[in-house]
């Protein structure tokens, strides 16, 4: 468990990737400000920082203007909290139907409990229909520079008992290739208007290779994580991260000193390649059509 007391450290916290997640950060953001309104911190200046820390996931900002808005932000962020864990459980059940019984299912990097407030996005797709007995499996990419796959979706499903194995992320088109996936199911960190998609670095790829492969590509974020503002992909803010995140793995450099090094931390999928969106409202085959449900329930 991470105690954050201040704006600081919260704002140290997501940049270190010790909150990460896009509804976790839409959690955090709010809770961000009603840490600065409890300590007596400009809320302007909190919120900026915050909002600062991870450019592209949209949740983020969403949260910090939520708990700005609000004349509680404490009780606001803990609505917000609440309401995540509701509202995957609901996305969770939508998507669980998606599946076919005894599903394989490729994802990449971590998009369970841990990238939320509870429950999951992504995961929480085949946790719901793990416990509606369903009965299925994961592919687990590592996801790499930084292991979210290895590390964490494995380390929950391991959690959740439900079958899961690991893989390097090269191997996705080999299984592909052998009939060996039956969907490819991911998170998000931003949804443009068109529906363009933000997720961590390699999603991209996936979704050329489940196109190539006739498999269905599925994408499972809440409502908060589409941005009407954003007209596409092009226009999505993209982080870039240490290089040492690339060169060094477990504290080993494995790169020579002074390479140069690209660290992207996310890429754009074309929402031509999407299947579906799985919201808490529903299955939508376009990004228009999950904000026209979410408008009329």
């Amino acid at each position: 468990m991470l105690d954050c007391r201040s704006v600081d450290d919260l704002c140290a916290a997501i940049v270190g990737l010790a909150v990460r997640g896009a509804p976790a950060l839409g959690a955090a953001g709010a809770m961000g400000v009603a840490l600065a309104a409890a300590t007596g911190e400009p809320l302007d200046d909190a919120a900026r920082r915050l909002k600062a820390t991870r450019p592209t996931a949209a949740n983020l900002a969403w949260g910090v203007e939520r708990a700005l808005a609000a004349s509680d932000p404490a009780e606001e962020a803990v609505r917000i909290a609440a309401d995540d864990v509701a509202r995957n459980r609901r996305l969770g059940a939508h998507g669980a139907e998606l599946l076919p019984e005894e599903a394989r299912v490729l994802t990449h990097c971590n998009a369970g409990s841990l990238a939320c407030v509870g429950y999951g996005t992504a995961i929480g797709v085949v946790r719901a229909a793990h416990e509606s007995g369903r009965r299925p499996s994961v592919w687990v990419d590592e996801t790499r520079p930084v292991l979210q796959g290895g590390r964490l979706t494995a380390w929950e499903l391991q959690r959740l008992g439900i079958p899961f194995t690991l893989v390097a992320d090269v191997m996705a088109g080999s299984l592909m290739a052998g009939g060996e996936v039956d969907a490819v199911v991911v998170g998000a960190d931003r949804i443009a208007a068109n529906g363009d998609v933000a997720n961590k670095i390699g999603t991209y790829p996936l979704a050329v290779l489940a196109r190539h492969h006739d498999l269905p590509f599925y994408v499972a974020a809440p409502l908060s994580t589409f941005d009407p503002e954003c007209p596409d992909g092009s226009q999505i803010p993209i982080e870039r991260r240490d290089a040492d995140e690339v060169a060094v793995i477990g504290g080993h450099r494995l790169a020579p000193m002074g390479v140069q090094v690209e660290n992207r931390a996310f890429d754009v999928t074309p929402h031509e390649l999407v299947t579906a969106y799985v919201t808490e409202e529903g299955v939508a085959a376009t990004a228009v059509a999950a904000l026209d449900a979410a408008a009329s329930a």
